[in-house]
């Protein structure tokens, strides 16, 4: 029954997890998009920011949606293979970015296919930042499950 609980436990952090992952891609991209019209810091008006509280979490769901299959791949291999190590987050982000824009240049849809190479980059960059927010709220434990279950609870014969 702990090992069950244990493991929704465990479930419960890799949602989280990419759901900070999602709204931190789409906060990436968002920025970067208001810096690509010349929105400045200084420029900041009171309907520009208030905006930001919607468009966020709004572009967060498309990214979730868009993400889900081949991030869920990745954290399934992360927690198989137990890394915690940030680079391979960050890496894996960028992976499943790019099988996303592979996806979307596939699909036969051109007015949906991103070919702009700044624009390319920027997914491919939003992909990153989400691997990095997935690290750091879920990723730096991936694998404590599966490390617990092997470990044996007492230490055996001692051959005496």
């Amino acid at each position: 029954m702990s090992r069950l609980i244990a493991y929704l436990v465990r479930f419960a952090v890799i949602l989280f997890g990419y759901a900070v992952a999602s709204l931190a891609a789409s906060a990436f991209l968002n920025i970067l998009f208001l810096a690509s019209l010349g929105y400045t810091p200084e420029h900041a008006q009171p309907a520009a920011t208030a905006s930001l509280f919607f468009s966020i979490p709004f572009i967060a769901l498309f990214v979730a949606y868009f993400g889900f299959m081949p991030a869920a791949i990745v954290i399934l291999l992360g927690e198989i293979l137990g890394r915690r190590d940030w680079l391979f987050y960050a890496l894996a982000g960028a992976v499943v970015a790019a099988v996303f824009l592979g996806l979307v240049d596939h699909a036969g849809d051109s007015t949906f296919a991103v070919r702009d190479t700044s624009a390319i980059l920027a997914v491919i960059g939003g992909g990153m930042v989400g691997g990095i927010f997935y690290w750091l709220s879920a990723g730096r434990w991936a694998g404590s499950w599966w490390q617990e279950a092997k470990n044996p609870t007492s230490p055996g014969r001692s051959g005496s």
